[in-house]
């Protein structure tokens, strides 16, 4: 009758062993990748100061070029826009040459301003299209055209500051809103509903809604105390306008005439 045999001490050196040379080996593989994407992001970073130095006059002066190269950084996991105390957003900021932070940076405060000055019309609520236009108009400084795409850009910018700017959607038109209070759900819903038709009245709001008089008298009572709607009393029923022209976004808004 045989004995069987157990697993010697060699057997098991062997497998400790092997078991190093494999551990060495992993950890040789990891330094070599580390090495090789060390190596990539050097050359990366290079081209793309390189790039951002050679176009800067382009990326200036021209919001297509501008919006495509900001995209590409985005695609890559690069943020130009990075808040200066953070050491990273230092680190691409000169890496770039200051051309894209300087360029929004400087359209944030015309931005800012833009929107202080018109707030007591609008009640903290600007459409994209009317900022740029008025930063248009006093462009000074900025070294050409601005897009949506530039002043959306430039209101991200403001975050980190914990300055109270957003980007709020009425309808399908895109607004900057410059006071930290936000639009509860009815007040969006008028405010889209005078988007499309220019105007609103209580009966419109409560025949086409469904909403008790009481409901929507309260939604205007809130919206007149922001300044985000303005009372005309000429006609045969109050009527209730944006303080400023919101273009039509397209959208559809099932309100019509009773």
């Amino acid at each position: 009758m045989s004995k069987k045999k157990g697993v010697g001490l060699a057997a098991f050196d062997r497998r400790h062993l092997s078991t190093q040379q494999y551990a060495d080996h992993g950890r040789i593989i990891h330094r070599q990748h580390i090495d090789e994407l060390s190596t990539q992001l050097a050359i990366f970073q290079s081209l793309l100061a390189h790039f951002s130095n050679t176009h800067s006059t382009a990326i200036r002066s021209d919001p297509s070029f501008r919006a495509a190269f900001a995209r590409m950084c985005n695609a890559i996991g690069v943020d130009p826009l990075a808040s200066s105390s953070n050491r990273k957003g230092n680190f691409w900021a000169e890496m770039l040459g200051g051309s894209v932070n300087d360029f929004y940076f400087g359209l944030a405060v015309r931005v800012v301003e833009v929107c202080r000055a018109t707030r007591a019309e609008n009640g903290g609520l600007i459409s994209v299209k009317e900022v740029r236009g008025r930063v248009e108009k006093g462009a000074g400084g900025l070294g050409g055209e601005v897009s949506d795409d530039d002043i959306l850009r430039a209101v991200k910018s403001l975050k980190p500051l914990g300055s109270g700017f957003a980007m709020v959607t009425i309808g399908k038109t895109q607004m900057i809103r410059s006071v930290p209070k936000e639009l509860n759900t009815d007040q969006s819903t008028v405010l889209e509903a005078i988007q499309i038709l220019g105007y609103v009245t209580l009966s419109l709001l409560q025949a086409n809604l469904g909403w008790e008089r009481a409901r929507s008298q309260t939604v205007i009572d809130d919206l007149l105390a922001d300044s985000l709607v303005w009372v005309d009393m000429q006609a045969e029923e109050t009527e209730y306008w944006p303080p400023t022209f919101i273009p039509d976004g397209g959208g559809e808004f099932n309100i019509s005439s009773p």
